[in-house]
């Protein structure tokens, strides 16, 4: 590449839903369980790729509120998954520099997962790499109203005033706290939808779409999807004239 010519730009903060784990199964006679275990590979690989590439930031939705509702032999096998691949996983995470986080409702979890997720949080947390949130027992509306709830006890309590909050500080009281929003928005397996996912923090994200079911999912199709973000004009509600004056992240 002639150094006249300035790299594609990168998003920061990358978010994944992983689509078509059922669906990848059924299609092979497997039971849906098959699935979501090859769904790991490419886990792995896009926490390579990020990490490699300088992405700061990966999110991936693994386990919504609403899958709560799915037979409970699936659910308890998804769990059990969860347990293993963690285990399976942190030495790798850690070798790698990953600072691993499980972001939702994790009381609604077992005491036994909750307390492997703490433990593989305390590992990773003095890591300096690639920021790697899995999203488990979360919905973005449950988000919100956590978030409200968070402040509005400060408020309640005096320690807050209610003129304090700002879109600053209510991004903060959410999930992914004080990381950058995503800047772009992966989601496999042929629908287009956000599925209640990051619904805040995906107000600006661009939003690559794909047909392949998540097992599928390689390193052409991640190039394929980082190519569409650099071809994007991000505006941020200004017009195409006003970018070379305005401020990037500004709604």
């Amino acid at each position: 590449m002639s150094d006249n010519v300035a790299p594609a730009p990168l998003p920061r903060h990358i978010a994944i839903t992983m689509d078509g784990n059922g669906r990848w199964a059924a299609a092979r006679g497997l039971a849906r369980s098959a699935g979501h275990k090859a769904g790991l590979e490419p886990v792995r690989l896009c926490v390579r790729e990020c990490s490699r590439l300088g992405v700061e930031a990966l999110t991936l939705f693994a386990f919504s509120s609403e899958n709560w509702s799915r037979p409970a032999e699936e659910v308890a096998s998804l769990m059990g998954l969860f347990f293993e691949a963690i285990e399976r996983e942190i030495s790798d995470l850690e070798r790698q520099g990953v600072v691993l986080r499980i972001i939702g409702h994790r009381q609604a979890l077992s005491v036994r997962l909750q307390a492997q997720i703490a433990a593989a949080e305390a590992r990773t947390a003095g890591n300096t790499g690639l920021k790697l949130q899995v999203a488990v027992s979360y919905g973005g509306r449950w988000d919100i109203v956590q978030a409200a709830r968070t402040l509005a006890a400060q408020c309640v309590s005096g320690a807050l005033p209610v003129a304090a909050i700002d879109e600053t500080r209510f991004a903060a009281a959410l999930e992914l706290g004080t990381l950058p929003d995503p800047d772009l928005l992966i989601r496999t397996g042929a629908e287009r939808r956000i599925s209640n996912f990051l619904l805040w923090n995906l107000a600006y994200a661009e939003l690559y779409f794909c047909d392949r079911l998540w097992p599928d999912f390689d390193a052409a199709e991640l190039e394929r999807a980082l190519a569409f973000f650099a071809g994007r004009e991000r505006r941020f509600g200004h017009t195409g004239g006003q970018l070379g004056a305005a401020p990037k992240a500004v709604p």
